[in-house]
This record gives structure tokens, C-alpha cells and sequence, in this order.
């Protein structure tokens, strides 16, 4: 995959006012969702967390973990919030804008935690159509194969990089306001195109789920699947375990991103062509190079950081 020369810029906030955020609704109070309230919280500049989702129960769940004061319905929260974290499955986020738009407070500020960017803007320019300057897309990369409020961590994003995709008719005040929270959270801050952001997380999020999740469905079909299982290890565990998020939302996430995994995975079938080549005709040279290449790249990776 090829992005061209992409441009992901730090900035760091100039304004050393303490944030203070009056009111925050959360809109999927999950492991992303929760944790961004959670670590708000914790910094103390938030007075009122308010959460809405499809699921009482998780609210339920949510208000007892003292992630969120109250549950609200989307109406709700569009009229209370001055913050929005959207934090549900990409798939609903048309619905959801649509839900919020009539009710939207003139200052309200939406911003979302989804692992795609493009259809996202799609779906707020469809659902808000009027108020789209008031929605600033962001995407944090962190996670875990944990769900639901008790996944919750206020230690999720410390470190973490944040990136945020700004639209040309986002209000610069709108568009720092959601980089100070994600600064109060602990993490580091770019800003990048959203095709840009689609095609690289294809490369670096979607595409190891992808073949985690796959790999795990040969694993579990084949015919000493119980003997295999009974008998993997560590290396089986660190490499699967992202196969156990959530079927919902990495089912939207393939589906709005298709286009840039369909081209990731026609670049990957030719390295594992080479590889299966190399491997039945012995080729122990090649076979050793890229081995090492790989276990280089990995540890320079490790060493700047990530």
C-alpha cells in the first residue's frame, strides 16, 4: 500500500487554561467510550457524565461503575452535552447523528472514537447535514479485546496516539477543545487526512484482525481442532488474542473500509506467495533474510516507542 507522503502533524496545546468541560454525554459506554470518560473523570474537568447507548442494562452497569452520572436518551444528550464522545459501532453513526441534529446545542461539540474516518464524515454530513462543523472526527489507537463498561480503564490512552481529522468547516476553538480532552486523557495528538488515516489503519488495525480472526476460524474447522487447541501455547495466545473484539464492531469496521483491506490484502497475498515459493523449494537463504528483516523491523519499531 502506497499513501503517498502523508503528513501526521503533533501539536501541542498552547492554552494552559484548565479544561473544563460541564457537561459530557458518552454514546456507547464500552472499553473507548468508558475509558474516555473514566480518564476525563479522573482529571477532574468534567462536573456531568452523561451516557446513552441501545442497551439499558450496560448503562445500568455503567452508572454503577460511576463511569457515567446518568443515562440519557440520544435527545438527551444532544440538548444537555457540550462534549459528545461517540464511541457505538461505525455502522449506526448515520442513525445516530440524525437522532442528535434536531436537539443539537448551538455550541455542542460531537467527536468520535471510530477506527474508520471516511464513511464516518459521510455519515455526519448525511445525519447533520447543517451542524456538520459542529462534529471534529478523531480515532484512537488503543484498545483492547476486553468490551463493555467493566473494560473501562482511565489509563487506556496515556501514550497512546490520538488522530484527529479535521473538516474545513470545523471552528479552530471546536477542533481544540477535542484535542485538550484527548490531551487530558494522557495521549499524544496528529492530525491526518482521512483517506490517509483509512489506508493506514487497514494496514496497521484492520488487517491483524483480520488474519487473527481468520486464523482462528481454520484453526477451530480443521479436524484436531480440540488437540490443537489443548496444545497451543503462548505465541497462539499473543497472536489471536484480538480475535475476541467486538463481532459487531469489527464487522462495520471491514465492511466501511473495505476498499483499502481489499488492496492491503492483494499486497499481502504477494508476500505470501514469495514466502510459500520459498518454503517449497527449500530456499533456507530467503527464507532466513526476511526472518531477520523481520525480527529487526519489529525490535527498531519497539525501540522508537510504539
Amino acid at each position: 500500500m502506497s499513501t503517498g507522503n502523508m503528513n501526521a502533524s503533533a501539536h501541542a496545546s498552547t492554552d494552559t487554561t484548565p479544561l473544563k468541560i460541564a457537561t459530557l454525554a458518552v454514546v456507547g459506554v464500552g472499553l473507548i467510550g468508558g475509558s474516555f470518560a473514566a480518564a476525563l473523570k479522573q482529571a477532574g474537568c468534567v462536573d456531568t457524565v452523561l451516557g446513552a447507548g441501545r442497551r439499558p442494562e450496560t448503562l445500568q452497569e455503567a452508572v454503577r461503575l460511576g463511569l457515567i452520572d446518568e443515562a440519557v436518551s440520544l435527545k438527551d444528550a444532544a440538548e444537555r452535552a457540550d462534549l459528545i464522545f461517540l464511541a457505538a459501532p461505525v455502522g449506526a453513526f448515520e442513525a445516530i447523528f440524525r437522532e442528535l441534529a434536531p436537539t443539537l446545542g448551538a455550541k455542542t461539540v460531537i467527536t468520535d472514537g471510530g477506527s474508520t474516518k471516511q464513511n464516518v464524515i459521510e455519515a455526519a454530513r448525511a445525519g447533520l447535514q447543517a451542524r456538520l462543523a459542529q462534529f471534529v472526527p478523531g480515532h484512537p489507537m488503543a484498545g483492547s479485546h476486553e468490551k463493555g463498561p467493566q473494560a473501562a480503564d482511565p489509563k487506556l490512552y496515556v501514550g497512546r496516539r490520538v488522530m484527529l481529522t479535521p473538516l474545513v468547516e470545523n471552528h479552530p476553538q471546536d477542533v481544540e477543545l477535542v484535542r485538550r480532552a484527548w490531551q487530558t486523557c494522557g495521549a499524544n495528538v496528529v492530525t491526518i487526512e482521512p483517506s490517509q488515516h483509512d489506508g493506514v489503519v487497514a494496514a496497521i488495525s484492520h488487517m491483524p484482525h483480520w488474519v487473527a480472526a481468520l486464523f482462528m476460524e481454520y484453526i477451530t474447522h480443521s479436524d484436531d481442532a480440540t488437540l490443537k487447541l489443548q496444545t497451543a501455547g503462548s505465541g497462539f495466545k499473543d497472536f489471536t488474542r484480538v480475535a475476541q473484539g467486538s463481532p459487531e464492531m469489527w464487522r462495520d469496521i471491514f465492511i466501511a473500509n473495505r476498499s483499502a483491506m481489499l488492496a492491503e490484502l492483494q499486497s499481502l497475498k504477494i508476500v505470501f506467495e514469495r514466502a510459500e515459493h520459498a518454503l517449497r523449494e527449500g530456499d533456507a537463504v530467503w527464507l532466513e533474510e526476511m526472518l531477520d528483516h523481520a525480527s529487526k523491523a519489529r525490535r527498531d519499531w519497539q525501540d522508537l516507542g510504539a
